[in-house]
């Protein structure tokens, strides 16, 4: 048996945290909006869920994704 952990990188890089980060905002933003009924906002926080996914997706286009060019990962000390 072999003690060799493969982690598969997977959401470790800035594009996904920066991706990660707006979208979560955005559902804060969003659900505060909601109970307090304005309704502009609760929309203007759905269209900021999909720029933080077209950021995301952009990000990675640009390198900075898992198998990016300009990714380095970290190692993982378990």
């Amino acid at each position: 048996m072999s003690n060799d952990i493969v982690d598969p990188g997977e959401g470790h890089s800035p594009a996904a945290w920066t991706a990660v980060i707006v979208m979560l905002a955005a559902f804060a933003i969003g659900t505060i909006a909601f109970v307090l009924a304005i309704v502009w906002l609760v929309w203007a926080s759905v269209v900021l869920v999909f720029v933080g996914w077209g950021l995301g997706f952009l990000l990675a286009k640009m390198g900075y994704g898992v198998k990016g060019p300009k990714f380095t990962p970290k190692p993982h000390h378990y």
